[in-house]
């Protein structure tokens, strides 16, 4: 078997180096159909679908007819045609792994789409911002997206069944990530029956779903166990992606298979559709099937003890995640995802008041009806005596239903406006623990390289000293031997410091770990000093490394008679941070000024009084003003202190300190020299000494 693999596999690189000339099926019909366009704006549609037709096989000719299409709409103000381009881009930019640009190009197409009612368009958008958080198997805003598209498939009845049937696969893949399989086989066999009945899927620029369907149902067995069933599926999905020239769905069909052969203990299979698969995603670029197969090579590689191609695959792997897991990039993600909630809470809060508005006019226009009904019978009323008494009861009637009108409607806006402030804070409270968990996962993965990187160096150590023993052993005749020993030496020390390294950055992983839970952890006995100056440091070191050009001055004051105390450390590290970081942002903002002899001095300082613990943080920068100490601590009640706070830091301390450790948090301050913040921690309650007998 295993002579066979290589020959089986230059088979398939001399199969596949033909198709990679080739096009996709729908490819030559749009390109005629392109010549023959008598319109711009047809000639607009038909350069987005070429560049859709192109996205499994070749990215480059993706760009190209998306961005001549582009220039084409704008040149023409031809709002739809652009929207399309620009999604056709935000596919490119997602496959490359840079999904911040790409959800920034989605929802400006998105914006495009809505201003020209496509609703075909809107609904291949939504499709796209989904697939986005499914890459990052954040799955929640992705069935959001996902359930979006697909009613606006449905309900406007869009002829294009290639669509429907991507969105059901999608619903299908996302399901089956939170491991609910009843819902996830549902979507999948509806989506797999469309594709059998559907007399559309080979006539669409985006090509036959079928790769894809066959594919999630593989996935969709090997879950429930049924290996045999998914490594059929898997086969027929990848001879199903050739005559589509679909590399991106051959790729996932082989990363899948080995995947499966790896928990089959078949390391050899599993390897050979490994490579196969790397060298597919790596002819896209596709960074998604790029990191995951790169992932299971260096995990073969270690099982088997080949270091050189471990480290190679590992290179490989880390540039990918390095590509779509960039801590940077996963904040911009969310920071534009964020905003465009906003947009749309905004745009519903428009309606609302355009509808309020409208229910008013309404009202005012019925009130003045029977204002004026009242005036006729009035006026009739003198010429006949005898009416008198009806209209003045028909006056009292109104009045009283002006009132109850005046009184619903103020009712109604004080209902709306408590209504809106409680759905802003739970969407921020909402957005503030996705972060953290983002945050915890992060951590996670960052655990797995680092461990691997100390232990590698750890080898590296050993295999070092073995070779100068081996050297010695030897007795080679060498013309400069002490440069070789010296060289060996040093390579030695270069190691221990990686390992000194590692295990530094596996401490750090920990207290983010540790940092980001949710709930309250342990009181634990702590050593308040070196607790404050650890966290003095380490935010210190943590700002610098955003902004190089900070410099403070870190003055630690601290009273030996504080000793221990029992703590929520996680807790109390949170405030420490936010207080540290609110200093060291005051003090750059004055250094900014320019003020002349002006050193940034962050000083912190501990006491033991009576009864309780004091820890003070002051800085010399700009101060607060009497507007800002009035709201300081409110939730939602200030704007963020500092670029990164989402105005919660502050609240969030007051609450750990006074409700979490039942001590106080005040603030002392003098605008344009100090801002000094005051913790203070109660000390716990000693027992009573027993009380000796007197008749002893």
């Amino acid at each position: 078997m295993r002579k066979l693999l290589p020959v089986l596999f230059l088979l398939y690189s001399f199969l596949f180096a033909g198709l990679v000339q080739a096009q996709s099926p729908q490819t030559p019909k749009l390109r005629a159909a392109l010549a023959r366009a008598p319109h711009d704006t047809t000639r607009v549609l038909l350069l987005a679908d070429l560049s859709a037709s192109y996205r499994y096989s070749r990215f480059d000719s993706v760009l190209w007819y998306a961005r001549q299409g582009l220039q084409l709409a704008r040149r023409i103000g031809y709002p739809k045609g652009e929207g399309r381009c620009l999604s056709r881009l935000g596919i490119l930019m997602s496959e490359r792994g840079n999904l911040p640009q790409a959800l920034r190009i989605d929802l400006q197409a998105l914006q495009l789409h809505e201003s020209s009612h496509d609703f075909e368009g809107m609904a291949r958008t939504l499709n796209q911002m989904g697939l986005l958080y499914h890459a990052l198997e954040d799955y929640r805003p992705a069935l959001s997206y996902f359930f979006r598209a697909k009613a606006l498939y449905e309900d406007h009845k869009v002829g294009d069944d290639s669509q429907l049937i991507s969105v059901l696969t999608n619903l299908g893949a996302s399901y089956e990530g939170r491991r609910q399989l009843d819902s996830a086989e549902y979507f999948l066999n509806r989506a797999y029956a469309l594709t059998q009945q559907s007399g559309t899927v080979h006539q669409s620029c985006w090509g036959n779903p079928l790769p894809y369907v066959l594919r999630e149902l593989g996935l969709l067995r090997a879950s429930q166990g049924q290996t045999d069933q998914a490594l059929d599926y898997y086969r027929r999905s990848a001879q199903a992606s050739f005559p589509e020239n679909d590399r991106r769905s051959a790729c996932r069909t082989y990363q899948y298979m080995a995947e499966l052969y790896h928990s089959r203990r078949k390391t050899d299979s599993s390897v050979y559709y490994a490579r196969k698969a790397l060298s597919l995603g790596q002819s896209l670029p596709y960074v998604i099937g790029v990191m995951h197969t790169s992932k299971l090579l260096s995990g073969a590689f270690q099982d088997r003890q080949q270091t050189d191609s471990t480290l190679k695959y590992m290179r490989i792997m880390q540039q990918a995640e390095d590509s779509l897991y960039n801590p940077q990039r996963i904040k911009q993600l969310d920071a534009i995802g964020f905003a465009e909630q906003q947009r749309l809470r905004e745009l519903e809060a428009e309606r609302r008041q355009y509808e309020a508005r409208n229910r008013t006019y309404i009202g005012f226009g019925v009130l003045g009806s029977l204002l004026l009904l009242a005036l006729l019978l009035w006026r009739h009323g003198r010429q006949q005596q005898q009416a008198n008494a009806k209209l003045s009861a028909l006056n009292q009637e109104i009045t009283q239903q002006k009132q109850e009108i005046t009184n619903q409607r103020d009712s109604l806006g004080r209902m709306l406006h408590e209504l809106k402030t409680t759905q802003s804070q739970l969407v921020l409270r909402e957005k503030m623990a996705s972060l953290g968990e983002l945050m915890a996962g992060v951590a996670q993965e960052i655990q797995t390289p680092v461990n691997n990187m100390r232990n590698i160096a750890g080898i590296s150590a050993d295999l070092v000293e073995d070779l100068r023993k081996g050297l010695a052993r030897l007795e080679l005749e060498i013309e400069e031997p002490g440069t070789v020993w010296d060289n060996l030496q040093i390579l030695s020390q270069y190691q221990s410091n990686i390992v000194r390294s590692s295990q530094r950055a596996a401490s750090i992983v920990s207290g983010m770990l540790e940092y980001s839970r949710s709930s309250p952890g342990p009181r634990q006995s702590t050593d308040v000093n070196a607790f404050v100056e650890d966290y003095l440091r380490l935010t210190y070191h943590d700002v610098r490394a955003k902004n190089r050009n900070l410099y403070a001055a870190l003055l630690p004051d601290l009273d030996p008679a504080v000793g221990n105390l029992p703590i929520i450390r996680h807790d109390l590290g949170r405030v420490l941070i936010s207080l540290f970081t609110n200093a060291f942002f005051a003090v750059q903002q004055r250094k900014r000024a320019g003020q002349e002899g002006y050193v940034p001095q962050v000083a912190v300082s501990t006491r033991a009084a009576a009864g309780h613990v004091e820890i003070r943080v002051r800085d010399n920068g700009l101060g607060l003003s009497a507007g800002q100490l009035e709201r300081l601590f409110e939730r939602f009640g200030t704007p963020p202190t500092t670029p990164d706070d989402p105005g919660l830091g502050l609240a969030l301390s007051y609450d750990l300190i006074t409700k979490g450790h039942g001590g106080t948090l005040t603030v002392e301050t003098e605008l344009g020299e100090f801002t000094e913040f005051v913790i203070t921690l109660p000390l716990p309650e000693r027992p009573a000494p027993a009380m000796s007998d007197p008749t002893v």
